[in-house]
C-alpha cells in the first residue's frame, strides 16, 4: 500500500514539474528554477519533507549529471559545434583557471573567508550548466559559432572543475596549499586519458552498432546511452576524467549514422528530464531556506564579481587570437549560466567535512537562484544590444517526431518482407487514402523520393506520411495489399 502511495506522490511529482516546464519556457527562464522551487516547496519548510543526506545527493547529482551530459553530447551537432571546439577548450581551461582567482581573492577580500574555502567556492562556482545553457540557448536564434562555443564550454568545463573541487576538499588543512605543479600535471593526464576514452568508447559503439542488427528499435537507444555511462566509470577506473569521456563518446554516438537516431535523441532527451527533474528536486529539499536569507548579501557580492568582473575578464584572456567580435565576448561573458553542476559540486565540501561547507553550498544555491533569474530572462535583450542575430542561412530544420505532432501529422516505416505481395506493385496501384503518401523509399542502402509509377521490391523499406485522420485507412490498406495483392478490397472500400 505504501509503494501505490510513493508512485501516485511521485508521478505527480512528475506531472506537477512538466506543467512547470511550460510556465517557465514560457517566461524565458531555465526550468531548473520551477524545480528547485518544487524542491523547497515539499521540503522541510513547506510540506515537511526532510532530507539531510550529502553523501546521498553528491551520489545521486553526480550521477544525474552523467546523464544530462550524455544528452547534451548527444544532441549537439558536430557540425555546428566543430568550429567552436579550440575557443571551447580555451574557456573550459585557461578561462577556468582565470576565473576561480579572481573570484577567489574576491571571496578572501571581501567576505573574510579562508584560502581553501574562496577557491572552493570559486571553483564551484567555475562551471556554466549545460542542462541551464542548452534550454535557453537553442531557443535564442544566434550565431551558430558562438551557439557551439557556449555549449561545448558547458559540455567540456564540468571536468577540470571537478578534479579542482576534489582536490581542495581532499586537502588534510585549510592552511595546505595544493602542490600547483602536482595539480596541473593530474588534471592533464585526467583530462588526456578520460577524452581519449570516450573518443575509443565511443567509435567502437558505432562499429559494434552498425554491424549489429539488434531484435528491436527500442534497444538501439538505450544501447547508445549504456555507451556513453559505461565510459564514464571506465575512465574513472582508470583515475580519469569520467565527465569528459561521458561527453566525448555521446557526442560521437549522436553524430553517426546509426539506426533510429531520431527515436535515440528523444529517448536521451526524455531521460535527461527526468533526471534534471529528479536532481533539482532533491537539490531543492537538501537545501535549508533557513538558511539562505543570511546568505543573500555575500551571494550578491559573489555572484557580481563572477557575472561582471570574473567571466568577462576569463572570456576575454581564453578567446585572444579566436577572431571573436567584442558584442559575441559580451553576450558570452553574460550567458555563463549556472544551474546544477555548482549546486552539485557544492555537496562534495559538505561530505567531505571541510570547516564553512554548509555556508558555501548555501551560498552557491543562492547564487545560482538569484543570477539565473537576472540572466535567463534577459538574454534575448542583451543578444540585442550586443548586435547579434542568427546566420543568414536558414535555420536547423528539426525533422523528427515533434514537429508530425504539431502538424497532427504520424511517420510511418513500412518494412516489405520477401514473400509480401506488395513486391511488384506501383506506388500509384496502393491507392492510399487522401492524406497519405508515400516520401521516401530506401533500398539495398539507397534512398530516392518515388514516382506514382515506382515499383515496389521485397525488402524495401517506405516512409509513409500520413494525417492522424488518414492512418489507420492507410495502415489498413497497406496490410490488405501486402496480404492479397493490388486488387485486394478493389470491389469493397479503401482498405477493406
Amino acid at each position: 500500500m505504501q509503494l501505490d502511495l510513493w508512485l501516485l506522490l511521485g508521478a505527480s511529482l512528475i506531472l506537477c514539474a512538466i506543467v512547470a516546464v511550460r510556465l517557465s519556457t514560457s517566461a524565458g527562464l531555465p526550468t531548473l528554477l520551477a524545480y528547485l522551487g518544487l524542491g523547497l516547496l515539499i521540503g522541510e519548510s513547506g510540506f515537511g519533507l526532510r532530507f539531510d543526506n550529502a553523501e546521498l545527493a553528491e551520489v545521486l547529482g553526480l550521477a544525474a549529471l552523467v546523464l544530462i551530459l550524455a544528452e547534451g553530447g548527444i544532441t549537439t551537432d558536430w557540425q555546428k559545434v566543430r568550429a567552436s571546439v579550440p575557443a571551447a577548450l580555451s574557456v573550459s581551461t585557461i578561462g577556468t583557471l582565470v576565473s576561480i582567482g579572481v573570484v577567489a581573492v574576491a571571496a578572501a577580500w571581501l567576505l573574510g573567508m579562508d584560502w581553501r574555502l574562496a577557491f572552493l567556492l570559486a571553483a564551484v562556482l567555475a562551471p556554466t550548466d549545460a542542462a541551464a545553457v542548452f534550454s535557453v540557448l537553442r531557443r535564442l536564434p544566434l550565431p551558430s559559432r558562438l551557439t557551439g562555443l557556449l555549449e561545448a564550454e558547458s559540455g567540456f568545463n564540468d571536468a577540470p572543475v571537478v578534479i579542482v573541487v576534489v582536490t581542495l576538499s581532499a586537502a588534510k588543512a585549510a592552511s595546505e596549499a595544493p602542490n600547483l605543479v602536482e595539480l596541473a600535471g593530474v588534471m592533464l593526464y585526467e583530462l588526456a586519458v578520460g577524452g581519449l576514452i570516450g573518443f575509443a568508447v565511443g567509435w567502437g559503439g558505432v562499429y559494434a552498432l552498425r554491424r549489429l542488427a539488434l531484435p528491436a528499435s527500442g534497444l538501439y537507444p538505450i544501447a547508445v546511452l549504456s555507451l556513453s555511462v559505461g565510459s564514464y566509470g571506465a575512465a574513472n577506473l582508470l583515475h580519469s576524467s569520467g565527465f569528459l569521456a561521458v561527453y566525448v563518446s555521446a557526442l560521437v554516438l549522436g553524430n553517426a549514422r546509426l539506426p533510429h537516431r531520431p527515436a535515440t535523441r528523444g529517448f536521451a532527451e526524455g531521460i535527461a528530464w527526468l533526471a534534471q527533474i529528479g536532481l533539482f528536486v532533491m537539490l531543492g529539499l537538501l537545501a535549508s531556506p533557513s538558511d539562505l536569507p543570511a546568505q543573500i548579501v555575500p551571494a550578491l557580492v559573489i555572484g557580481f564579481v563572477l557575472l561582471l568582473v570574473a567571466r568577462p575578464l576569463s572570456i576575454l584572456i581564453s578567446t585572444a587570437g579566436f577572431k571573436f567580435s567584442l558584442g559575441e565576448k559580451l553576450f558570452a561573458s553574460w550567458a555563463g549560466l549556472r544551474g546544477a553542476v555548482p549546486i552539485v559540486l557544492a555537496t562534495i565540501p559538505m561530505v567531505k567535512d571541510v570547516p564553512g561547507a554548509s555556508r558555501l553550498f548555501a551560498i552557491v544555491f543562492t547564487v545560482v537562484v538569484l543570477f539565473t533569474l537576472l540572466q535567463g530572462p534577459t538574454l534575448p535583450l542583451v543578444a540585442r544590444w550586443c548586435g547579434l542575430k542568427e546566420d543568414s542561412r536558414a535555420r536547423e530544420l528539426g525533422v523528427e517526431a515533434a514537429p508530425l505532432e504539431e502538424l497532427h501529422a504520424d511517420l510511418l516505416e513500412v518494412r516489405i518482407p520477401e514473400d509480401s505481395n506488395l513486391n511488384g506493385v506501383e506506388i500509384f496501384e496502393l491507392r492510399l487514402p487522401r492524406g497519405a503518401q508515400i516520401t521516401l523509399v530506401v533500398r539495398d542502402g539507397e534512398s530516392f523520393v518515388p514516382e506514382p509509377t515506382t515499383t515496389l521490391r521485397a525488402g524495401d523499406t517506405l516512409l509513409v506520411v500520413s494525417t492522424a485522420e488518414a492512418r489507420e485507412t492507410a495502415e489498413r490498406r497497406l496490410r490488405a495489399v501486402s496480404r492479397r495483392g493490388k486488387l485486394a478490397g478493389w470491389f469493397g472500400e479503401t482498405g477493406a
